[in-house]
């Protein structure tokens, strides 16, 4: 690295969009049957945070028009979404009345969606929600957890790819 380091008002959105980029991450589905129709975003900012109780996380913006319909649900469904579901994560950040169609789902009874070729399901309640800057932070606690073998979607560069092996 040459020169020092920008400061904070410096930092011009495309370029900090850039340099955020260069973290590579996996890709979740985050979805749930809302007044009978299927609802859900994919979301590139998902992570583990605990144990116990067991939690996770994942970023939304605050402008999002899918968090204020999902979060309405009284479980919602994260699913870790897999190598071959690049369009599928495009699909999901497509328009609303389209995201589901053709996808094999699974409905919990509290109406957690899940995508049945993901390679993990979790079945989650809201446990609480921190706005961080443009952004809400949303904790998620697990009630149920199931997961199967194959490699994940990653997101890198504001493009999608897998890992290499």
């Amino acid at each position: 690295m040459t020169g020092p380091l920008r400061t904070n008002q410096d930092l011009d959105p495309a370029a900090l969009r850039q340099a955020f980029g260069v973290f590579p991450s996996g890709v979740v589905a985050v979805a749930a049957v809302v007044d009978g129709r299927p609802v859900g975003l994919a979301a590139s900012s998902f992570t583990s945070v605990s144990l116990d109780p067991p939690l996770v996380s994942f970023s939304v913006a605050r402008t999002s028009k899918t968090w204020p319909d999902l979060r309405r649900s009284s479980h919602l469904g994260v699913t870790v979404l897999a190598e071959h579901h690049g369009e599928v994560c495009r699909q999901l950040a497509g328009p609303v009345d389209s995201r589901f169609d053709g996808l094999v789902v699974s409905e919990s009874r509290d109406g957690a969606l899940t995508l049945d070729e993901g390679l993990a399901q979790f079945d989650c309640t809201i446990y609480r929600e921190v706005e961080a800057g443009d952004h809400i932070v949303v904790l998620l606690q697990l009630h149920s957890a199931d997961h199967g073998a194959g490699q994940p979607l990653v997101f890198h560069r504001s493009n999608f790819g897998r890992l290499a092996g």
